[in-house]
């Protein structure tokens, strides 16, 4: 497929103006006005109980670092068999929702907003972690092998969903997005994105059903616009984003068809309702696909840009964000640089030296250092 991309059509988050730095300018997301266009992206940290549940510690954490725009908080699981790595968040009982409203309570009185990214793993799990077998579109396994409690495992073989678990999936989704508001959460954003369930789906080497979720790219993207309709039935359009990764071959995934699946699903989601925004991973304003989005897009398009891992640029991102704005994006996603820069919005723009990642190892273990112990400028204030 040849991607033509139509004529852009404005949408009502550009309020930024030639007289203003534009990562500083207001930005309109659903129901929220935010004071800057500066995103903390969701970032797996490990630092949740066993069970999943939130701790007093991630709530210092994410506290430390309200000045952003929004906080998009890390990948939270609806089911228990949705689990992925040690450690990490789930929001499906009511432990894990008070645990959560610590969080948002933090973060609210330090004068921030919150979305929560909801995650389903798919194969991308182990009996060692969830204690049940991983779910997934058809049988393929990770090509590779999974960090669990018990240490490094080899992939198992993950079963196909029914269509019976099909919908219980979606109905899990809904509930913790639910739960989430009930939390104190703004909304919810549903990850599609980099190999995990809804992006099994997508791609065809990890989709190889021939029933109506499986073949054609209008069929693989059945599941993800259904998750999508349920949870914005559930809380309301507004309070609903979706990430997406086309291209990204994280976690063995190949999709096939880029160039035709997102075009299609861009427009299904549309037809959901005016949701609160599309979230690009490792977008590139130069790519025909990118363009083809924004001008597809009726509503706030957020950006997560492409990144020289494991390192980032000196300048945290800023020169590849403003490429981004400057190409149609409304509002740009950074990890890393707020990972170890809780003040980044500050730094950014007073220009100020960033703190560099001390230890990729310390982003994934349990305790403050590597966490919260990353130093903020002696007056950077807390403005946004």
């Amino acid at each position: 497929m040849t991607i033509s991309t139509p004529t852009p059509t404005p949408t009502s988050t550009s309020t930024a103006t030639a007289a203003a730095d534009p990562l500083f300018t207001p930005a309109r997301l659903g129901r929220l006005t935010l004071p800057n266009r500066l995103v903390m992206a969701p970032m797996t940290r490990n630092r949740a109980l066993p069970d999943g549940t939130p701790t007093p510690l991630m709530a210092t954490y994410y506290a430390q670092r309200a000045t952003a725009g929004l906080i998009i908080a890390e990948a939270s699981t609806p089911n228990a068999v949705g689990r992925t790595y040690p450690d990490i968040t789930a929001l499906h009982t009511d432990a894990h929702q008070a645990g959560w409203r610590q969080v948002t309570e933090a973060v609210r009185a330090a004068g921030g907003r919150m979305f929560l990214q909801l995650q389903h793993g798919g194969r991308v799990g182990h009996p060692a972690t969830s204690g049940l077998t991983p779910l997934a579109p058809s049988p393929i396994p990770l090509p590779d092998g999974i960090h669990t409690p018990e240490g490094h495992q080899p992939p198992v073989t993950p079963r196909a969903l029914t269509a019976e678990e099909i919908g219980t999936t979606v109905a899990d989704f809904a509930a913790s997005a639910r739960r989430a508001i009930d939390a104190g959460f703004e909304g919810v954003e549903i990850h599609s994105a980099n190999g995990y369930l809804l992006h099994q789906f997508l791609a065809r080497n990890t989709n190889r059903r021939t029933d109506a979720y499986g073949g054609p790219a209008e069929h693989r993207i059945r599941f993800t616009v259904e998750v999508v309709r349920a949870v914005a039935e559930a809380i309301g359009p507004q309070r609903v984003g979706v990430r997406i990764s086309p291209g990204l071959t994280v976690n063995g995934v190949e999709e096939g068809d880029t160039e035709a699946l997102y075009p299609a699903l861009v427009e299904a989601l549309k037809d959901v309702g005016p949701l609160a925004y599309l979230h690009i991973v490792y977008a590139d304003p130069a790519s025909a696909l990118f363009q083809h989005i924004r001008a597809a897009w009726p509503g706030t398009l957020v950006a997560n840009p492409i990144q020289p891992l494991p390192t980032h640029p000196a300048d945290g991102g800023r020169a590849l964000a403003e490429q981004l704005l400057a190409a149609g994006a409304d509002v740009i996603a950074l990890g890393r640089p707020f990972l170890a820069n809780p003040d980044l919005v500050a730094r950014l723009r007073t220009g100020a030296p960033l703190n560099p990642v001390r230890d990729a190892f310390l982003m994934y273990v349990g305790g403050a250092e590597g966490y919260t112990d990353y130093p903020a400028l002696p007056a950077s204030g807390k403005g946004g």
